[in-house]
C-alpha cells in the first residue's frame, strides 16, 4: 500500500465537505424510492461486520505509530474484493469504534441521525469515560468520517465513506454525537457478506492487533483454507520488516487467539507447516448450515 508520510489536511477537509453534502440527501433520494434501510438486529454478544473489512488490510493490524495519509491506494484483500482507499491509515482500534457505532445504530434506519453520547460509545467499547479516552475516541471518529472508499465485492460496488457525517450537539441537555451512516451500506449486511464476531473474545485480545485481525479473518470463514505466511502478512497490513519477524509475531498472535477462543468455549487450533498456516475453528450455526448445504 503506497503512502506518504504526512497528512494532507486540505484533502481531508474536502472529503468532509463532500460527505456532509451527501449526508443532506434524504435516504429516499439516494435510493430512488423509499425503502426502510434497517440493519438486521443481532445479539449484544457479537459485532456484525461486513466480510470485506475482515478479509482485507483496510483496518490494519498495526500498533502505535505515525498515521500516513493515502490517496486512491489499493488495499490488499482476498480474491473477489477490490478496495481503493483515500484517508488516514486505519487500525484495529478504529474498527472497534466503527463496530460500536454499527452496533448502536442497528435499531434505527440507516441514513437517519443517530444520537450517541461519548459515555455510551466508550461503554460499548468496554472503556472508562475519561478525558483521555474521549480524546482518543474523537480522533477515531474523525478518521472514520474523513474516508473515501471505492469498493467492489462480487457484483456489488459501493463508493462513499465509512461514516457520512458526524457532529457534536452542544445545545442538547446531554452533549452527544450525531452520526449519520450511508443507507447503501445495508447491501453489505445481506446474504453471506457479513460475519458475527464474538465480542468477548475480541475484548480479550485488547492490545494485540494481529490477534484481533486474525480472529475476525478466520471467523469469516466456515472452513478456513491453508494460507501462506506471506499472504497473511500482506492481508493484515503488518509493518513487520521481514517475513521472519512477522512469523514470530504471527505465532504469538495465534497463541493468544487460541487461548482466548478456547477459554470462551470455541475451540481454535493451528499448525504452521513450512510456509503455510493451517487453522481449525469452530463454525457458527449459520456457517454450519452453509457447510451442510454444500454437501
Amino acid at each position: 500500500m503506497m503512502a506518504t508520510n504526512m497528512p494532507i489536511p486540505r484533502r481531508i477537509y474536502a472529503l468532509l465537505d463532500e460527505n456532509h453534502r451527501r449526508s443532506r440527501i434524504k435516504p429516499q433520494d439516494v435510493e430512488g424510492e423509499h425503502v426502510r434501510s434497517l440493519l438486521p438486529n443481532w445479539s449484544d454478544s457479537v459485532r456484525r461486520v461486513p466480510n470485506f473489512v475482515l478479509r482485507s488490510a483496510l483496518f490494519s493490524a498495526v500498533g502505535k505509530g505515525p498515521r500516513p495519509y493515502v490517496e486512491q491506494s489499493e488495499i490488499h484483500a482476498l480474491g473477489g474484493i477490490s478496495i481503493l482507499y483515500t484517508g488516514v491509515l486505519l487500525d484495529q482500534l478504529d474498527l472497534d469504534a466503527w463496530e460500536a457505532i454499527l452496533h448502536m445504530a442497528r435499531l434505527q434506519e440507516l441514513g437517519a441521525e443517530c444520537r450517541i453520547t461519548a459515555y455510551q460509545l466508550l461503554k460499548a467499547l468496554g472503556k472508562t469515560d475519561s478525558g483521555k479516552n474521549r480524546e482518543i475516541l474523537g480522533g477515531q471518529l474523525s478518521r472514520l468520517t474523513a474516508t473515501a472508499l471505492q469498493l467492489r465485492v462480487g457484483d456489488y460496488s459501493y463508493e462513499g465513506s465509512l461514516i457520512n457525517e458526524i457532529y457534536r450537539d452542544h445545545g442538547a441537555r446531554v452533549k452527544s454525537y450525531v452520526i449519520r451512516l450511508n443507507p447503501k451500506l445495508l447491501k453489505l449486511f445481506e446474504a453471506d457478506h457479513f460475519t458475527d464476531v464474538d465480542w468477548s473474545i475480541r475484548q480479550e485480545l485488547r492490545g494485540k492487533p494481529i490477534a484481533k485481525w486474525l480472529h475476525g479473518f478466520y471467523a469469516s470463514h466456515a472452513n478456513p483454507f491453508r494460507l501462506k505466511i506471506e499472504t497473511l502478512h500482506r492481508l493484515c497490513g503488518s509493518r513487520a520488516k521481514s517475513l521472519d519477524d512477522f512469523k514470530t509475531d504471527l505465532v504469538k498472535a495465534l497463541d493468544s487467539l487460541a487461548r482466548a477462543s478456547n477459554a470462551a468455549g470455541q475451540p481454535f487450533s493451528y499448525a504452521i507447516e513450512g510456509a503455510l498456516v493451517r487453522v481449525k475453528t469452530t463454525p457458527s450455526s449459520s456457517q454450519r448450515r452453509h457447510l451442510a448445504n454444500k454437501c
